[in-house]
């Protein structure tokens, strides 16, 4: 099955410092029949305006990966890990048994585009871990890259469900690439549109969900695209 969703129909928050859409059932927006595909429960496309942010607050029991499109996001957390993110660093927060942290745009200047994703973890209660890898020169080379995974992939940031993989590519126009095939695959186009085979065209914000769908091609369009594939149980 091949279900699409437009970007203007995602949930939406604006305030004078975040414009934020999410995917799914998030915070007071609720939809009981729209809380996640699969194992993915949060996908949060941000615009952070520059000097803000999000204050500390707190997650437990939640794999928290943060992909930046444009800009730089802060990180600070209360065990003690700091960072910077930008675009081509992947960055993976294992909440476990409790974390507070912050994150704010790096710049003065400029506003940070982020998307940020959660999974459940396949055990609770492990101790809170952060991390963040440089995928650059993997996307770079072009093609899908796995960039976080509970399933060893080799240069991905390590996260702690054995059932999720989040895959990215940068595709220059006409470039195209296959997804992966698995129970759930949540296909989003953060930057630029690209056509998804079965489906037609996703433009910038739009995403398909896919179940049991087997695997399908992406092709990006005539401005290129940016994409992000979860594929999990």
């Amino acid at each position: 099955m091949i279900d699409v969703r437009r970007a203007d129909t995602r949930f939406h928050t604006k305030l004078d410092w975040l414009d934020s859409w999410h995917s799914f059932s998030f915070g007071p927006h609720h939809d009981p029949s729209n809380r996640g595909h699969g194992l993915l429960l949060v996908s949060n496309d941000d615009r952070v305006r520059a000097g803000a942010g999000f204050p500390p607050h707190a997650h437990r029991d939640m794999e928290i990966v943060t992909w930046v499109l444009a800009g730089a996001l802060a990180h600070e957390d209360s065990a003690g890990h700091s960072g910077v993110i930008h675009p081509g660093l992947v960055q993976a927060m294992s909440a476990g048994t409790g974390v507070r942290h912050s994150e704010m745009n790096a710049s003065r200047s400029e506003d940070v585009h982020f998307v940020q994703m959660w999974v459940p973890p396949d055990e609770t209660g492990r101790p809170p871990r952060y991390d963040q890898v440089d995928v650059s020169a993997a996307l770079d080379g072009g093609g899908l890259v796995p960039v976080a995974s509970g399933q060893g992939h080799d240069g991905a940031i390590a996260i702690g469900q054995r059932a999720a993989v989040l895959w990215a590519a940068r595709l220059a126009p006409g470039d195209a690439v296959e997804v992966p095939d698995d129970r759930h695959v949540h296909v989003f186009v953060p930057v630029g549109e690209a056509d998804l085979e079965g489906a037609g065209t996703l433009a910038e914000g739009d995403a398909a969900r896919l179940t049991d769908a087997g695997p399908l091609r992406l092709t990006a369009g005539a401005g290129g695209a940016e994409t992000l594939i979860w594929a999990t149980a």
